[in-house]
């Protein structure tokens, strides 16, 4: 249920006191959002349960950031990460993002919850951005969506390997 909708150049943004939160499944359908992710996305509560959370996904963000999210959850760990959306008109909305399995009683992964805050303008203009848009063109300049994403990862493997640090640790680095 992606939008179609051409991108607007507009940024949205949100109070600092304010938390982005959602809930999905395993799959990465939605089971809870709250009003600061319906008023930010611009969807309502109807279009979004049951829908896969990247319905918001700025098409501008590279894969390979995604790839090492999902990785990360599957191993049963939690990640770190500035991430930029878009919501339902085309307008986008940066956020830092905390997403962490959640468990039943057993201990066993049963979906996955994140809070997104406030991101620090400065990192993502300094950092991020530049580094996503590189992500973003290697994925975009290969021959093929697989070979994208194969080297766009690889590049972020060697970015850590490089820094000596987790990904977590990397965010963090830049300060938040």
């Amino acid at each position: 249920m992606q939008s179609s909708t051409s991108l607007t150049g507009n940024e949205r943004t949100f109070l600092p006191d304010e938390i982005i939160v959602t809930k999905t499944d395993l799959t990465g359908k939605l089971t809870y959002v709250n009003q600061v992710f319906l008023q930010l996305a611009g969807y309502s509560e109807e279009e979004c349960l049951g829908q896969q959370h990247n319905m918001i996904r700025h098409p501008e963000m590279p894969r390979a950031v995604f790839k090492l999210l999902w990785d990360t959850l599957q191993s049963g760990e939690e990640i770190f990460a500035y991430v930029n959306n878009r919501s339902k008109n085309g307008d986008y909305y940066w956020v830092f993002a905390h997403v962490t399995p959640s468990r039943d009683i057993s201990g066993n992964v049963v979906g996955y919850h994140s809070n997104r805050r406030v991101p620090n303008k400065q990192v993502i203009q300094e950092h991020i951005a530049p580094l996503y848009q590189k992500l973003f063109e290697i994925e975009k300049s290969s021959t093929s969506a697989k070979d994208g994403l194969d080297k766009s990862f690889q590049a972020v493997v060697d970015l850590l390997a490089d820094s000596k640090m987790t990904f977590n640790q990397f965010m963090f680095s830049l300060g938040v």
